[in-house]
């Protein structure tokens, strides 16, 4: 059986049931909840998915404590879509992309947040290193409200190779980087363009910085 994971929280619930209802196998949502949960409660039933009502305290013991789920959670299969192949489709099709790059940030709190923001800025992906990486994880999704839905988040398996690919379709690599004196707004952002954070403590690796083309 193919494995399943949680979704919860109002808007992320509120995005995959308005463009992947058929990713879900089972809403839960808590009962005598607001006007938003009866109205989710209600996208679901006419969805014809699966819906449990529960109390909140069986709702958190289905998730786990200490996690703010607002009332609603989805279990669905991989959200994932996409894979390494498709990045040169996805920067194809818009005119100017922007790439979001995180090299092995590993909280998902941040992770989510960062999803969230490339969302905001029109991202057309955002790609993470398969190891040593916080993944799609429920919290990541909870905290992303939705963008993880809307932006696509690709896996890669070596990330200096990803790169490199990424400057033979056209992208210019910008690293956020302690080591320079040089602001983002010294470089011209306007172009196609993918972006490089690193892990929280230690920024970017060093050759995952060799394969920038500025560092800012």
């Amino acid at each position: 059986m193919a494995k399943t994971q949680f979704v919860y929280g109002l808007h992320a619930v509120k995005a995959m049931l308005a463009q992947h209802p058929k990713k879900i196998v089972q809403c839960y949502f808590m009962r005598s909840g607001n006007e938003q949960i009866k109205s989710l409660f209600d996208q679901a039933i006419a969805a014809d998915i699966p819906v449990t009502q529960l109390s909140r305290q069986e709702l958190e013991k289905k998730l786990g404590d200490n996690l703010v789920h607002q009332g609603a959670a989805l279990e669905c299969n991989a959200i994932l879509e996409h894979n390494e192949k498709d990045i040169p489709v996805l920067i194809s099709a818009v005119s100017q992309p922007l790439v979001l790059v995180l090299d092995q940030v590993q909280d998902p709190h941040n992770l989510g947040a960062c999803l969230r923001s490339a969302n905001a800025m029109g991202a057309c992906c955002v790609l993470i290193p398969k190891d040593r990486s916080a993944g799609l994880t429920p919290v990541a999704q909870k905290v992303a409200c939705g963008a993880t839905v809307a932006t696509s988040v690709i896996a890669v398996t070596n990330l200096s190779r990803t790169l490199k690919k990424l400057q033979d379709n056209g992208l210019w690599i910008v690293g956020l980087s302690a080591n320079t004196d040089c602001s983002l707004s010294d470089i011209d952002l306007s172009g196609p363009i993918a972006i490089v954070m690193g892990s929280e403590g230690k920024g970017m690796r060093q050759l995952t910085e060799k394969h920038c083309d500025y560092l800012a």
